[in-house]
């Protein structure tokens, strides 16, 4: 049984293809704003690093933002699936025994509580504003001329505790400018963007309830301040992250694909 899973994010569009519960093949493009174009680019390349053909594969499941734009590219794409459904298949497939899960993408932040199967039995989501998202610390990054890659890094130098505004973007980038006029060290401003954006996220986890075993997903995962900082408001020792987080989604709809036959 071959299953694949596509998510088509508002920054990048991941492919996964699993094999009888293995994945064996992924990619991950640019989304760009030819979404169709990315999302063959992207099922080209998972195949051949897949060594399978098209035709080989069983089931397509899409998810993303631009989910609908899978079953235009992919005319044989017989399921989609949605964000939430998704990521708690996705953090099930890697780490069975979680219960709590959080995902943080470019666009949207979201979190829910699975059972034993990996089904989503309650959940929140961010509202749609980047103070909660991975693009809130891309435009800090830029209003500190710092590269976002090394905005996380930087954080983790401070042990300062400076309150910010975590309900929208623009006045969090105003408060920032304010910080950098009163010559405060780049590395404290770093740690207060990551600790407000984690603050937003940590308060929508706890509306579903913090579980044991807290999975965290999404390309944002890859940011050891924005990890820390989520460890130190939840209040735990470890966060569960898999290797390559960005394409938790796209194994959950794989996973999905693979259920549905």
């Amino acid at each position: 049984m071959i299953s694949a899973g596509i998510d088509c994010g508002a920054k990048t569009t991941k492919v996964v293809v699993i094999k009888d519960g293995n994945i064996i093949g992924k990619a991950k493009v640019l989304s760009g704003f030819d979404q169709k174009k990315s999302i063959l680019e992207a099922w080209d390349l998972a195949l051949k690093n897949a060594k399978v053909s098209a035709g080989e594969v069983n089931r397509i499941c899409g998810t993303g933002s631009g989910k609908n734009a899978v079953k235009f590219a992919l005319p044989s794409t017989r399921d989609l699936a949605n964000d939430i459904k998704a990521m708690a298949k996705g953090a099930n497939f890697h780490f069975p025994k979680a219960r709590t899960v959080a995902d943080v993408g470019a666009e949207e932040g979201r979190a829910a509580k699975l059972d034993e199967k990996g089904n989503a039995v309650d959940f929140a989501v961010n509202e749609k504003c980047a103070a909660g998202a991975g693009a809130f610390i891309e435009a800090m990054g830029r209003a500190l001329e710092t590269p976002l890659e090394q905005m996380g890094p930087l954080a983790l130098q401070s042990d300062k505790e400076i309150p910010m505004n975590a309900q929208c973007a623009i006045f969090a980038e105003s408060e920032v400018v304010g910080l950098i006029h009163r010559m405060t060290e780049k590395q404290d401003i770093s740690k207060a963007i990551h600790d407000a954006m984690a603050s937003r996220i940590v308060s929508m986890i706890r509306r579903i309830g913090v579980n044991e075993d807290v999975v965290m997903l999404g390309g944002v995962a890859r940011n050891p301040g924005f990890v820390e900082a989520m460890k130190r408001q939840l209040a735990i020792p470890n966060l569960f992250i898999p290797e390559e987080p960005e394409f938790g989604m796209a194994v959950g709809a794989a996973v999905v694909a693979a259920e549905e036959t």
